[in-house]
């Protein structure tokens, strides 16, 4: 028996089958809705993200001593 991949649609939470077109939607509407929230900042990281890069702890630790 094969097991179909199924989740939760995250803005109304039906059940949306992996072969719906819209997955992990149920539909258009609630894929726009989503989509409002990520452009109106409704969604935020929680946690902040630290990049190597730009981190400052990381560029005092890396410069040579002078």
């Amino acid at each position: 028996m094969k097991k179909v991949r199924s989740l939760r649609c995250p803005t109304c939470r039906k059940i949306v089958l992996a072969s719906d077109p819209e997955y992990p939607f149920c539909s258009e509407r609630c894929r726009a809705i989503d989509l409002g929230k990520w452009a109106s900042g409704a969604y935020v990281i929680s946690t902040p993200l630290n990049d190597p890069e730009t981190d400052d702890f990381n560029y005092s630790r890396s410069r040579k001593p002078e």
